[in-house]
């Protein structure tokens, strides 16, 4: 059987959500179905890890970070002539959508994000452009969670158009017990403190000041909570600013941008995520999960898709930090509850969020757009 050949085309520069989800499903693609490349930036840091998977990179001159440049039209459509691939799938990347479309292949299209629809693109006019502009530059559309579809649907697009899939990772293992003791000394945690962390970028509605809130809170109850906060990001010195004020300088610590997301998990009691601006499906979260570690997280967007409350983690209603320090407290003071949590957060990963699956849910739709269904 002759493979199916499929482009891949992303604009970050940086390793962002998008660029994870497209390297987690390369590592778990179907080799002999599907001949998978990609076209990025210049430079992009994706190449070495793209590399490293053995698929084949073109660097495109031009197209960094934005969706949409005539330019880059161009060059990309110059691009699908040479490749002459069967599917063109854009992640975000609006220009790799209008020149797959005109070149004759196939396009699909991963929403990867979830922010609120604006007026302009609920009501008409703006609706009926963007309804337009979506529907004609793509044979099919990926949501990455309900909440991912619903702010498309919202938007003016058809459901009918739209096939929703939680994203999925590769297990992360935890690590040996002197690397977790080392990180631990190495992080300021003392014996006995209950170890908080988010990973996350540090902007504003990721919701770091109201995780802040509660850990002062529970500060003040006198629990010794220690709080992590892996990510970089625009909101950080707001957020080191808000933590001085305070008074928990000496129980948070930012540890910065994280390559080895592993090493921070691994000395984690309880993961959390107070996003309330976007969120479709954690990654962070998701290989939490796969290690056993249980969340609390928003109520907001894809995260009631990604923790069944009350099984692998609790819900908190967004903004409510109060809500999310009483959750905090309650699996703290029930130690059985958490570890159950722990073995469940296991189970349900396996049976929805890993890689192979998100792989083989992906490829279903290649295989609907091939098709033309």
């Amino acid at each position: 059987m002759t493979p199916v050949k499929v482009l891949n085309v992303i604009s970050d520069t940086n390793i962002g959500g998008a660029g994870r989800v497209l390297l987690n499903y390369l590592r778990f693609r179907d080799r002999e179905r599907y001949d998978v490349s990609v076209a990025l930036p210049e430079g992009s840091l994706l190449i070495p890890p793209l590399k490293e998977l053995d698929v084949p990179v073109y660097e495109v001159e031009g197209l960094a970070d934005r969706s949409f440049d005539r330019q880059d039209v161009r060059a990309l459509k110059a691009l699908i002539a040479w490749v002459k691939p069967d599917i063109v799938h854009t992640h975000g990347a609006l220009s790799g959508r209008i020149a797959g479309r005109q070149m004759g292949c196939k396009v699909v299209y991963t929403r990867h994000c979830a922010f609120p629809v604006s007026p302009k693109l609920r009501y008409p006019p703006g609706r009926w452009v963007n309804k337009w502009v979506n529907e004609h530059y793509a044979d099919r559309i990926i949501a990455v969670s309900p909440a991912a579809a619903a702010n498309l649907t919202d938007a003016g697009i058809s459901p009918g158009l739209i096939t929703t899939m939680m994203n999925g990772v590769e297990t992360v293992p935890r690590t040996a017990p002197e690397e977790q003791a080392a990180a631990r000394a190495a992080w300021g945690i003392r014996e006995g403190e209950f170890v908080l962390g988010i990973l996350a970028r540090i902007e504003d509605y990721k919701g770091h000041l109201d995780i802040l809130e509660a850990v002062a809170r529970l500060r003040a109850e006198g629990r010794p909570v220690r709080l992590l906060i892996a990510g970089t990001g625009s909101f950080e010195e707001r957020v080191r600013a808000r933590c001085a004020q305070l008074g928990l300088d000496g129980c948070v610590t930012f540890l910065g941008f994280v390559e080895r997301v592993g090493e921070v998990l691994s000395v984690l009691d309880l993961q959390l995520n107070a996003s309330y601006g976007t969120e479709t499906s954690s990654l962070s979260v998701l290989e939490g999960l796969s290690m056993g570690l249980p969340a609390v997280v928003s109520d907001y967007g894809g995260n009631p898709w990604l923790i069944d409350d009350g099984e692998d983690g609790l819900l908190f209603p967004a903004r409510d930090s109060a809500a999310l320090a009483r959750c905090i407290a309650r699996l703290m003071d029930e130690p059985e509850l958490l570890a159950r949590m722990g073995r469940r957060a296991r189970e349900i990963f396996g049976t929805r969020f890993t890689g192979e699956i998100m792989a083989r849910n992906i490829e279903s739709v290649y295989e609907a757009a091939v098709k033309g269904e």
